[in-house]
């Protein structure tokens, strides 16, 4: 209880310095990236006037602040002995798969009739990829940093739901990903395809995100899946190993034979390394991706073992754009500023105000019929960079 008093004073101290506009404070917890936090912290110093003082809540990039927002919440928790790994969103990260049974059980049963996909037509094979990346793409909705933890479940059913979601694929680069898997499908494959996904929400999402890995390897269109959670609880939502694991477990214990078993094969492919989950400290600080070679060499070095990256979600878009204000028909390729260690696709439902890689004209006409486009989830993109 003195230890929930703790953790509960220091976020009502920190409630206080957002609501006030109080200067951004050094961390003085002692994790593992404390002093590259405070370093950032000082940077952010440097670049203003000494007329300007400190940084301040209001006055500050929004990527940094928000990033910070959610380290500070850690802190309040890891300073508070014995709740010191308690996970303030577990609770309503869990109930959002508990209210998506029935659709989780719809795509278990859907990918389980398509076993053994490596006997599928090519053009079923494609087929039923694209309908994968599609759900995986919805699956993005379940934002609950958005909602602010309000329900964010996926009650319909999805799969029948695809057909009528097209139109809202701003940018579609399916065909492309078709093109760099097939490849190496065919005669002259390398030993190991390997596929990364970096990871957004738990949850409905996640399912989404496993059922698509599955396919890929019962395909044989990869031979192993790379997937980057966070290592601390973060934007509500985001997946930790512990979030992993759960739902790995719950899938495997459910009374649904099809969820069961996708469940079991799951773990299976954990157990035999063809699934393998990384949580590096990068992903939970405040850089741009173009600063991962510097700031974490061997992250962006174990990145370039992939021949596929899968970014799921808004945040990592906002990182890999470095959240800057880019004019909506820059090239991707341009905007990612050097950060290119492995062809990489951008998967995300649009719930921030930046987009690149547009038509001329196109972000106007969607101004024009639907002022809040940028923001509500309703439009979708497949964004891909491959080599040049």
């Amino acid at each position: 209880m003195e230890a929930e008093k703790k953790a509960i004073s220091l976020l009502s101290k920190l409630r206080n310095e957002v609501q006030t506009d109080k200067p951004i404070i050094r961390l003085a917890d002692k994790w593992v990236d404390t002093d590259i936090w405070n370093q950032y912290l000082e940077h952010e110093q440097s670049l203003l006037d000494e007329s300007d003082g400190e940084p301040h809540w209001f006055f500050s990039p929004w990527l940094f602040v928000e990033c910070y927002m959610y380290r500070r919440i850690h802190e309040a928790v890891i300073q508070s002995p014995p709740i010191h790994d308690f996970d303030v969103f577990k609770e309503s990260k869990d109930e959002n798969f508990f209210e998506s049974q029935e659709s989780i059980d719809a795509l278990c049963m859907h990918l389980e009739q398509l076993k053994p996909a490596r006997d599928l037509h090519k053009d079923q094979l494609k087929d039923e990829l694209f309908k994968l990346l599609q759900i995986s793409l919805w699956g993005n909705k379940c934002d609950l940093s958005l909602s602010g933890g309000k329900s964010s479940s996926q009650k319909t059913d999805v799969m029948n739901s695809l057909e009528g979601l097209k139109p809202f694929i701003l940018i579609n680069d399916t065909e492309s990903l078709w093109a760099l898997l097939s490849k190496y499908k065919k005669t002259a494959k390398p030993p190991v395809v390997r596929v990364d996904i970096v990871l957004d929400n738990s949850g409905f999402e996640l399912i989404t995100d496993l059922v698509l890995s599955d396919f890929l390897l019962s395909s044989e269109l990869a031979t192993e899946i790379h997937f980057h959670g966070k290592s601390i609880p973060w934007f509500v939502s985001d997946v930790t190993v512990r979030d992993f694991n759960w739902i790995l477990e719950h899938v495997r214990s459910s009374s649904q034979k099809s969820m069961a078993t996708c469940g079991a094969d799951w773990e299976n492919h954990v157990k035999m390394g063809r699934w393998i989950y990384h949580d590096h400290i990068f992903w939970t600080l405040p850089h741009p991706y173009c600063e991962m070679p510097q700031v974490a060499p061997d992250l962006y070095a174990e990145l370039q073992k992939a021949h596929l990256i899968l970014f799921k979600g808004d945040l990592n878009y906002r990182k890999l754009m470095s959240d800057r204000k880019w004019e909506f028909t820059i090239p991707f390729h341009q905007a990612l500023c050097g950060f290119h260690p492995a062809p990489l696709c951008s998967i995300r439902t649009l719930k921030c105000e930046l987009q690149v890689g547009l038509q001329p004209g196109e972000a106007e006409r969607l101004m024009a019929s639907d002022p809040h486009w940028l923001t509500t989830g309703k439009y979708g993109i497949f964004q891909f960079d491959g080599p040049l």
